[in-house]
């Protein structure tokens, strides 16, 4: 008998429902389960998961981190995004980890469901699908301020156009996306290669300080808006790294998850912190902190406002809005992997894991399209931000908090890939994240209050009845039930 044949064979048939620790029940699924919710293996190697944490994030260095200015000015957003890079720095370090140890499609669910049980695996894996399913709806609406500034083209058409398109080729097949994704990418960062080598001829240190301080506790020159105006802009210098985690979502897709998904999370994240680097003192230093404060495009702005409207602009223009589409072209990815993997394992309706003949989650990628769609229609990008944010710094705590408790519970577990400082680094990653949580309450305390009341209502769905119908089979439940199994015997 061959190895398919032995998979294709039928279970027997046990009983419909297993009662489990946790306060879980396992439904009993057969294999026609599994292979109607299959991903393709091996479609992405090291250098293509690079692209792909780049391609997450590269929308928030065209736009959005710039809201950050207008919040605590340039020295104290200069301070928060040295923090936050800090923080992404850290975390992946620790995510790398995790992600040697669980290569599923879950990623943090995954790591939080082994370390912390269903609830902790529920609870992360559904913070981070607020944050993927709320970032291409702000992403989409800057997308739609390009599209304006090139072409005079405005309105929900503008998103819906988008949103149809790319879930379009998503559908097609992962190991053509993956290579698109990565080329969009590329193209991406050379766009903004260019604004930084067309601004720096006007780089000038009194742009950056031209805000005039406020009355504020501690405000000055270099902190108009006072200490309390670092902690406001968090959220916002998030922007420019906010997604990379994603990455260990394509572990079930890449060629050798357990070497090459380390490598997309680290080198992803230093390809961040240098354009982080680059974008936040040669945007505002060529034309004035206060110039792209509140733009929705503010590359151009300062373009514009240093050396009028240029060739060069024109080109960032048109690249921008490639950029733009990269980081809402993968978040698409992302919020369809973790829709895919918590459906799969039942803590989401199952019917959302299925798959089509190209082993593409063709509903995962629909249904939260259809909403993140709904809410791109109130056009307000930063509020989203808000909400993006919030859902992913519960996350970022979550996750943390796994590795400091699989470090402390399981010293033993093989690690291929160990976190340089161990709990060090991500107990780091942790403070920053809970400072970053709280920020949100400070810039508009209703929107992260609309976004925790989603989250309760999250909640309330797995409590009352997904809980009660959970999947054994899954590869994120297989591998907590195998640490079960291995500390009753002792192991």
């Amino acid at each position: 008998m061959t190895a398919d044949e032995s998979v294709a064979r039928p279970r027997p048939a046990g009983p419909a429902t297993v009662h489990a620790a946790g306060g879980v029940d396992y439904e009993n699924v057969g294999d026609e389960y599994m292979r109607r919710r299959q991903l393709k293996r091996g479609s992405a190697g090291p250098v293509l998961l690079i692209g792909l944490g780049v391609g997450y994030v590269v929308a928030g260095d065209y736009a959005g981190w710039n809201f950050g200015i207008g919040e605590a000015g340039w020295g104290g957003m200069l301070i928060a995004v040295g923090l936050m890079g800090l923080m992404y720095t850290t975390m992946c370090f620790a995510l790398a980890e995790m992600a040697s140890i669980i290569p599923t499609a879950g990623g943090g669910y995954g790591f939080a469901r082994r370390a912390m049980g269903p609830w902790g695996g529920f609870l992360t894996g559904t913070a981070v699908l607020l944050e993927f399913v709320l970032a291409p709806a702000a992403v989409v609406t800057f997308i739609g301020a390009y599209v304006e500034s090139l072409f005079g083209i405005s309105g929900p058409w503008v998103y819906a156009v988008f949103y149809i398109a790319f879930i379009g080729l998503h559908l097609y097949g992962v190991s053509q996306v993956l290579k698109l994704m990565f080329v969009i990418a590329i193209v991406s960062v050379i766009g903004l290669l260019a604004f930084c080598i067309g601004m720096a001829p006007f780089f000038d240190t009194a742009n950056l300080f031209d805000i005039a301080p406020t009355d504020a506790a501690g405000a000055s020159t270099f902190l108009p808006f006072g200490v309390i105006g670092i902690w406001a802009a968090l959220p916002y210098a998030m922007w420019f790294f906010l997604a990379v985690e994603g990455v260990p979502l394509a572990s079930e897709e890449a060629r050798n998850p357990v070497r090459d998904v380390p490598k997309g999370l680290i080198g992803g994240v230093l390809v961040l912190l240098t354009l982080a680097a680059l974008l936040l003192t040669l945007g505002p230093g060529g034309s004035g902190a206060s110039t792209i404060s509140g733009s929705d495009n503010p590359l151009i702005d300062a373009m514009e406002a240093s050396s009028g409207t240029t060739w060069l602009s024109q080109f960032v223009n048109v690249i921008g809005l490639v950029g733009l589409v990269s980081s809402f072209f993968t978040i698409t990815y992302a919020y369809s992997r973790q829709t895919f993997a918590l459906s799969r394992a039942g803590y989401l309706p199952k019917v959302l894991s299925l798959t089509n003949g190209r082993k593409t989650p063709f509903l995962a990628l629909v249904v939260p399209g259809l909403i993140g769609f709904g809410l791109s229609l109130t056009g307000t990008g930063d509020l989203l931000i808000l909400i993006s944010v919030f859902g992913a710094t519960v996350s970022y705590i979550l996750m943390m908090l796994s590795h400091i408790i699989l470090r402390v519970r399981e010293p033993k577990l093989d690690r291929p890939y160990r976190t340089p400082g161990g709990v060090v680094t991500s107990g780091t990653a942790l403070l920053l994240a809970v400072a970053a949580l709280t920020a949100g309450f400070v810039v508009e305390p209703s929107v992260v209050l609309w976004a925790a009341l989603a989250y309760a209502v999250m909640i309330a769905y797995f409590a009352l009845y997904s809980r009660h119908h959970l999947v054994a089979r899954a590869p994120e439940e297989e591998f907590a039930a195998l640490e079960q199994a291995e500390r009753e015997l002792g192991v």
